[in-house]
């Protein structure tokens, strides 16, 4: 059966097609009938279990309306979305086929590999088995990334229904979904450095509808930071909601990845104003270089302190006191570099030769940590734990706590 779900927030339309519709061969990407140098096994994920690996694409694909150039693929039969890596990579951000608790490692025969043309993405789950449950026989299927934002979602094997797998170990989900990261209000952190992750918006798939050569396809539908001006943002009949913020040049609902810059920049304030408010009219002959320039941002305040200002422009012989002084500030300046350059090499000297004193053990330990403090998740279980795959054999760690947007 093929039907058309219009999504409540506007971001996807999607239709599912049964093994009997011709659309379902039409979306079905082979990878065996391409060239061996455009099909790439990923040799970790087909070799692992719950590992991650990030993947560059050769396009800006645009997800919910932000565009991105880097994946992270995951054995467990879906895409992370995020830029911010830690372990819950099931939590939120992602595109899932059909995420559940496969194990590629458990046959020579279960790949994961994925093409990737410039206009279109492929990653396949080949003959992947579930977990303790291996059995049950193999599934293959896969995601598909076309570079206008169209994602399919196409199912060749599917020896158990979705239904029946078992998510005590593992999430299992079809859909997408996506977040946004905000910092908590100062009366209620207790670390400085917790940011707290909310998802806005979920696609999810009735799992009754997936079985053996079916296929979903998700259209992406207009969204508010496509607009590049603020007449298109407050007028468009493609979007509705937008507000435009001009000390950031963008259009917004105030609901995407960009929100906490959209607070802190008093967006949800100039939102509400017009685009006469940006951009007044001026008497005739009274016309600058700056106001020809449409649309072009109001300097705040905040902004013209920042400029450079020039007064009492000087037509006469210059002033050689005045040159003296900038002489001797600028030697003042370059005398304060070198001392502190030379005060860092001494520094790192002693560190390299002196390593079991106490201070420089402690910046030594410390300083591959900061980088990636610890994350807690509320309401989820260690299960859900990922691994990413680096060179150097190197887990990040994210700084996030998920929760459910209301």
């Amino acid at each position: 059966m093929t039907r058309i779900v219009e999504d409540s927030q506007r971001y996807y339309r999607w239709q599912s097609f049964g093994p009997t519709d011709r659309r379902t061969e039409d979306l079905w990407v082979d990878l065996n009938n391409l060239h061996k140098s455009q099909v790439r096994i990923h040799g970790i994920l087909s070799n692992t279990h719950r590992q991650a690996a990030r993947v560059a694409l050769s396009f800006d694909f645009p997800f919910y309306g932000h565009y991105l150039r880097q994946i992270i693929v995951a054995t467990g039969g879906f895409i992370f979305m995020g830029e911010i890596t830690h372990r819950m990579l099931t939590a939120t951000q992602y595109i899932a086929p059909l995420m559940a608790n496969f194990d590629p490692s458990f046959s020579k025969n279960s790949t994961v590999r994925y093409s990737d043309n410039g206009n279109l993405f492929v990653v396949q789950w080949d003959k992947v088995r579930l977990k303790d449950r291996e059995d049950e026989g193999p599934f293959t299927f896969q995601a598909a990334l076309h570079k206008n934002g169209t994602i399919v979602f196409n199912y060749r094997e599917i020896p158990v229904p979705v239904a029946k797998i078992n998510s005590t170990e593992h999430p299992v989900k079809v859909g997408l979904s996506d977040a946004f990261m905000a910092f908590l209000s100062a009366s209620q952190l207790t670390d400085a450095k917790r940011r707290t992750i909310y998802e806005y918006h979920r696609v999810e798939i009735d799992t009754t509808k997936i079985g053996s050569r079916s296929a979903f396809e998700f259209i992406p539908l207009p969204t508010c930071l496509q607009h590049t001006s603020c007449d298109l943002c407050l007028t468009s009949n493609l979007t509705s909601g937008c507000g435009w913020c001009n000390t950031l040049q963008r259009c917004s609902d105030g609901i995407d990845r960009h929100r906490q810059e959209w607070l802190d920049y008093n967006c949800p304030e100039e939102a509400k104003g017009t685009c006469e408010d940006y951009n007044p009219v001026l008497p005739d002959g009274s016309a600058s270089s700056f106001n020809q320039s449409s649309p072009g941002p109001t300097p705040s305040s905040s902004v013209l302190e920042d400029q450079p200002v020039t007064r009492d422009l000087q037509t006469g012989p210059p002033n050689h006191k005045g040159i003296t002084e900038n002489t001797a500030i600028i030697a003042g300046v370059v005398a304060a570099l070198v001392l502190l350059v030379a005060l860092t090499l001494l520094a790192v000297y002693y560190i390299n030769t002196h390593p079991t004193v106490a201070p420089p053990f402690y910046l030594m330990q410390r300083r591959t940590n900061n980088y990636w403090p610890s994350m807690k998740f509320r309401n989820q279980g260690c299960h859900s734990s990922y691994a990413e795959v680096e060179l150097g054999g190197h887990e990040k760690e994210g700084f996030i706590e998920a929760e459910q947007c209301c």
